[in-house]
């Protein structure tokens, strides 16, 4: 364990668009973390990484980043069908992960990565930037008031106009298509939900929402990736959740949470911007509001404080393994 008052030494795999405007920014603005290492297999993408950021090292080579001794935590920016092979190569070397979403593209390829990270000893996340955010409190917070009730509706969607023809989200090969890069988000929202309701019903902060007992699927998929996907998840205690994603209309991101006793709207639900939720119930309609929230900074500081042995993770193993059996449910409805 690294000493809390000791930061947290990083080093990237890739220099992803995430990355480089994002997750190292976020690095550098942090209270407990700094950059130490940088890998890019394209050795102009080095350089203008070097230009940009003050790093100790670079590489070109990802397995030299991760022989690298200094070298506390990675981060995986990487396409989707490499977040696996990498988080295992990372365990291997003793280096704690926090991986992009989704962790896997598979159940069984979490488990295995899981289980890895478990074995080494080393702290695994799954990079949900969103879960730092003070519109998730405060979704949380309604939810654990119990003004919403017993739920019965959750409605996620988050859709955008894909306009990049040669993008890696619309390769097979890659992990792409709009269920891995967006609708994960939205299957991780109903998660959020359904877990604050166990948690209130039952005390225990373990508590975790059920499995869907039925998922129906509507898609419409080119090039073998899913450009528009709608499903709907029928969950044993009476809930129906339906999610929807998209490269191939309008920028929308929306939920909604409806129980016996109350409506709670969540616009713009992924964004760290200040704004307000609507909640209505008998008693009226009103606004709640919340601050803006530096997402990515409190992601980072959040797992690099875990590491140092100071609280958990906030995206729990068991929450990304049940994300990935969800989400294999969804794909086997594809047709």
């Amino acid at each position: 364990m690294i000493p809390s008052s000791t930061p947290v030494r990083w080093g990237i795999l890739g220099y992803a668009r995430i990355a480089r405007e994002n997750v190292i920014p976020a690095i550098l603005r942090s209270n407990n973390s700094v950059l130490h290492a940088l890998a890019s297999r394209e050795p102009e993408k080095l350089g203008e990484a070097r230009k940009r950021y003050d790093f100790v090292k670079g590489y070109t080579s990802y397995e030299d980043l991760l022989r690298d001794p200094d070298v506390d935590a990675v981060y995986i920016p990487l396409p989707n069908a490499l977040h696996v092979p990498w988080t295992l190569q990372a365990a291997a070397h003793g280096k704690h992960v926090l991986c992009e979403k989704p962790l896997a593209m598979n159940a069984a390829d979490c488990e295995r990565a899981i289980a890895a990270c478990v074995e080494r000893g080393v702290l695994l996340m799954e990079g949900f930037m969103v879960r730092y955010t003070a519109r998730t409190s405060a979704v949380v917070d309604v939810l654990r008031s119990g003004e919403l009730g017993e739920l019965r509706f959750i409605h996620s969607e988050y859709r955008f106009r894909l306009s990049n023809p040669a993008s890696i989200k619309l390769r097979p090969e890659l992990g792409g298509g709009a269920l891995y890069d967006v609708g994960c988000y939205a299957v991780d929202f109903v998660g959020v939900a359904t877990d604050a309701f166990a948690r209130t019903e039952t005390g225990r902060p373990d508590s975790m929402g059920p499995l869907p007992e039925s998922v129906h699927v509507a898609s419409v998929c080119e090039g073998g990736v899913d450009h528009s996907l709608s499903a709907l998840l029928k969950y044993p205690d009476g809930l129906v959740a339906a999610l929807h994603c998209g490269f191939n209309s309008e920028k929308r991101i929306f939920s909604e949470i409806v129980g016996t006793t109350g409506v709670l709207e969540v616009p713009d639900w992924v964004s760290d911007e200040a704004g307000t939720l609507t909640l209505t119930t008998a008693n009226g309609r009103r606004e709640i509001s919340f601050d803006a929230s530096d997402r990515y900074r409190l992601e980072i500081e959040g797992f690099a404080d875990a590491i140092r042995g100071r609280g958990s993770p906030r995206v729990r193993l068991v929450e990304s393994a049940r994300n990935a059996r969800v989400l294999d449910r969804i794909f086997a409805g594809i047709e």
